[in-house]
């Protein structure tokens, strides 16, 4: 047994913060297996994860105001504490991804 195997690793986290129409729930529900089988563990709370994972909407007028305030929101969490990085997927993401950047 080496040294690294005696070294209790601590899981990675990551929030998945799921916005806009059915489909980004779908969506978010594979992302959520993926990452689970990949050994992440998945927790409610951006400001507990190392990596918070907006899955945003470009569509729905509403949704595109809550998916800027949360990228926003976890933004703010960055260097704060626990959260590392800020993940945007969807299809915000997607058709703004130079202006979110």
């Amino acid at each position: 047994m080496s040294a690294e195997d005696l070294i209790e690793k601590k899981p990675r986290t990551v929030a998945l913060v799921t916005l806009g129409c059915a489909r980004n729930e779908v969506d978010s529900e594979e992302l959520a297996g993926r990452l689970s089988a990949d050994g992440w563990t998945l927790v409610d709370d951006p400001a507990l994860a190392e990596v918070a994972l907006i899955n945003t909407c470009g569509f729905i007028e509403s949704a595109k105001k809550d998916s800027v305030d949360a990228l926003l929101e976890a933004h703010s969490l960055k260097g704060n504490g626990t959260t590392k990085a800020v993940v945007a997927v969807g299809c915000m993401a997607e058709r703004y991804g130079n202006e979110l950047s």
